[in-house]
């Protein structure tokens, strides 16, 4: 059996500046990489990458690799990508995700949310795993702590999941609630069955991410929002930037939560 999320029924008030420009970033700095032969993306992730036992003070990377300080390749390794499947799993996550929370925040507290929540899913695998070698790159960290907040914000919002079994093929419906949790559950079984220092996947990264972005959603959504979907709004989430005052009912005209 194949699921793959691809959408949700959980409309915005704002464009999701932010969140298309870290898209566009990293499709940008994806081209660039390929465009390279392979010794010198090897050099670009080396470089631009984050290395445990480098961040962590333990070993120095050669000197024609410095392009960037040890701590400043927590943030450069976030827009990098390690192949086609990487960068495209990621940035649908990110748009199917992005998108809501942050029309929840400011984009400025997107971006720092965004940001720290990549430095706390780095870190959290650089600690796992101190003496390892292995540069990691890619934006799941982050991706992660949206999701976190996604799922502290609207856990019954619908999101849609391409379902395929053999020959058979359907779209259906899932809350947001089981397919976040699906997936957390996933981190956990994968980090505790894979040696953190191994490569190949950094689920130790999800994992700090994912609970970073449950921490800190409440102190960077905006005063407004409630959490948990306490208010009624599309797809049972919250409507965001539709504060109802006391008295007053926003002359906005009524959106279908179940989409087109």
């Amino acid at each position: 059996m194949f699921t793959l999320p691809f959408d949700d029924d959980n409309p915005t008030q704002r464009a999701a500046i932010v969140t298309w420009t870290i898209i566009g970033i990293c499709i940008g700095a994806f081209l660039w990489q390929v465009s390279m032969p392979p010794e010198a993306r090897q050099s670009i992730a080396l470089s631009f990458g984050m290395i445990p036992i480098v961040v962590l003070g333990q070993a120095d990377l050669a000197p024609d690799l410095v392009v960037v300080p040890p701590w400043m390749s927590v943030v450069t390794s976030m827009f990098l990508h390690a192949g086609w499947l990487h960068i495209i799993g990621n940035m649908l996550f990110l748009r199917i995700f992005g998108d809501n929370v942050e029309d929840a925040m400011s984009p400025l507290r997107f971006i720092l949310f965004y940001l720290l929540c990549g430095t706390v899913a780095a870190l959290t695998q650089a600690l796992i795993a101190p003496d390892s070698e292995i540069p990691m790159i890619g934006a799941s960290g982050a991706i992660a702590g949206v999701l976190g907040a996604y799922l502290v914000l609207f856990p019954k919002a619908n999101v849609r999941v391409l379902v395929v079994v053999l020959l058979f093929i359907r779209v259906v419906k899932v809350p947001a609630l089981l397919v976040l949790g699906v997936w957390f559950a996933v981190q956990l079984i994968s980090a505790a069955e894979a040696p953190a220092a191994a490569g190949g996947v950094a689920f130790w990264a999800h994992i700090g991410g994912f609970l970073s972005g449950l921490v800190l959603l409440p102190v960077f959504k905006r005063r407004a929002i409630p959490l948990f979907g306490a208010a009624d709004g599309p797809a049972g989430g919250t409507a965001v930037g539709l504060p109802i005052r006391r008295g007053r009912v926003p002359t906005v005209p009524p959106r279908d939560g179940n989409g087109p």
